[in-house]
């Protein structure tokens, strides 16, 4: 999908929201792959001693780091101004982590302006909307929590056994980079309408309600899973505990959340 000419003119051709939705995808997918699979070209592109450079996705499931446009207004929406310039200043890991977050802004100003270009009412920007809500964001997909969001959210299948050994080796991914994936694996992990397709099934906090956090144990009385930072167990501490009761099964006040 282009953007189309000025304000002047005919009015622009009605476009659907599955139209919209798709140029998003594919703008999203080239996003993706200067930030994972193509990082290396991308990172010696993004020189601080040239000037502004914007990131840009383009309907094509390609990307270009390049100037922005000079025609004032733009076409479109433009990408975040000089991403060259903080390259050298931050961990490269945290530098691509907000050219990502800039980017997830990016797309939606953009398939937001075709929306309103095209007339879209309540019910279509609610459906457009949700079509790009149910795919993961850039940023979740460069930083790795994307894939293992799901993996995390259902301790209750590990062997019990291991309810304390297992879960703090689990819970430090980041101490080491995250494995990026691809834009075709990440793609291949969506339906055909772009959702993907995730364990909906999530195990909660018996203290506070919450969903997984960085590190967990199960009450080996009740089976109730609770945060470390709500009972006030460590991951060093759980390694020494043979069997676990949580506040409750101890007859303790109940632990804050």
């Amino acid at each position: 999908m282009d953007g189309g000419g000025g304000f002047m003119g005919p009015p622009p051709v009605p476009r659907s929201p599955e139209d919209v939705f798709r140029d998003f995808r594919a703008r999203r997918a080239g996003l993706i792959r200067a930030l994972t699979t193509d990082v290396e070209k991308f990172y010696v592109m993004c020189d601080p001693e040239k000037e502004n450079l914007c990131l840009y996705g383009l309907p094509n499931e390609t990307w270009e780091v390049n100037l922005p446009a000079e025609e004032v207004p733009p076409e479109l929406p433009e990408p975040a101004l000089g991403i060259n310039f903080a390259r050298d200043g931050m961990n490269e890991k945290d530098w691509l982590s907000l050219v990502a977050v800039h980017s997830d802004s990016w797309l939606l100003s953009v398939a937001f302006y075709f929306g309103a270009r095209f007339g879209f009412d309540k019910e279509s920007r609610k459906r457009l909307f949700t079509m790009i809500n149910n795919l993961p964001t850039v940023y979740e997909v460069v930083t790795g929590t994307a894939k293992k969001e799901p993996k995390d959210k259902t301790p209750k299948n590990s062997n019990k056994s291991n309810k304390t050994g297992s879960k703090p080796r689990q819970s430090e991914p980041n101490s080491r980079a995250p494995k990026l994936p691809s834009p075709k694996e990440e793609e291949e992990s969506e339906g055909e309408d772009g959702e993907p397709q995730e364990d909906h099934e999530s195990t909660l906090c018996g203290a506070c309600g919450q969903s997984y956090d960085d590190f967990w144990i199960c009450c080996d009385l009740c089976e109730k899973w609770f945060h470390g930072k709500c009972v006030k167990i460590t991951p060093a501490k759980a390694e020494h505990i043979k069997q676990y009761k949580c506040p409750s099964c101890t007859g303790s006040k109940r632990a804050k959340a």
